[in-house]
């Protein structure tokens, strides 16, 4: 039976996950999140390299055969370098939709939500040049944005604040389409559309990642899939989150992770 590896900088890659058990339910998951070092987007790409090569590493000595990056920075910087080490094993990453923004907007501006790694990468200028010829591209880095997820606070006073800083000079420029480019993102996404307005278009793509997925892992169970989630974080914190991103009451046990010598092991 296949076993889906997922992996992201915290508890963003959890909208993944979301999309990918709506779509395969009975596909059994293991996913780590890696709370300690988010956000991913302010490290450099050979951080980023060896922390995303520690994680694929542990999802396959779990017994996972098929991986999901689902950070759009750690699929930038590393995506490459996991399938040279990896040749045999499926492996999917994540981009900031631009290709589908650019057939959504009417205004012809759109806005992308981002991470600084994200935005500076040569991925994310490939994407500009291959769809966004016809479009006016417009970028905000969303300091902050992660790292309120990560606390679990999606809809305080000051989150608010944060998002409108970032989403008011898009909106202002007249973007109509904002394209949510980290996976920490869609976590935000009720008070995101509750500040632009139904007429403003979010688009995110974990969707079609779980789409991919389909396509790449074909054996799956016949009850319920699985879900087994470990964090090098506080479990506690991560769990109370992670219940909110999933929209469950209940999760298994959060397994601890530590990291030592640049691998990560069972706290």
């Amino acid at each position: 039976m296949a076993c889906l590896g997922v992996f992201d900088s915290g508890l963003g890659g959890l909208t993944v996950v979301r999309e990918i058990q709506r779509l395969l339910p009975t596909l059994p998951l293991t996913y780590i999140g890696d709370s300690r070092h988010a956000p991913y987007g302010s490290r450099s790409e050979g951080e980023i390299c060896q922390l995303s090569l520690a994680q694929a590493e542990f999802l396959l000595a779990q017994g996972c055969t098929a991986l999901v990056i689902a950070c759009n920075t750690a699929t930038a910087a590393a995506a490459g370098t996991l399938r040279e080490h990896f040749p045999c094993v499926p492996i999917i990453g994540m981009e900031p939709a631009v290709k589908p923004a650019a057939a959504a907007t009417k205004s012809g501006i759109v806005g992308v939500l981002a991470t600084v790694g994200t935005l500076q990468s040569a991925r994310f200028a490939a994407l500009l040049d291959r769809f966004a010829a016809e479009i006016t591209v417009l970028t905000r880095s969303c300091p902050g944005w992660v790292e309120a997820v990560e606390a679990g606070a999606f809809e305080t006073p000051e989150t608010l604040r944060l998002l409108q800083r970032e989403v008011e000079p898009l909106l202002a420029a007249g973007a109509d389409t904002l394209v949510l480019g980290c996976t920490h993102f869609p976590a935000l996404r009720p008070a995101l559309q509750a500040l632009v307005g139904p007429e403003v278009v979010l688009i995110d793509t974990g969707a079609a990642v779980a789409r991919r997925v389909a396509e790449q892992v074909a054996a799956q169970g016949q009850e319920a899939g699985s879900l087994t989630l470990f964090t090098s974080g506080t479990p506690t914190v991560f769990s109370r989150s992670a219940r909110a991103i999933l929209g469950v009451e209940w999760l298994p046990m959060v397994w601890p992770l530590v990291w030592k010598d640049g691998r990560l092991e069972n706290a």
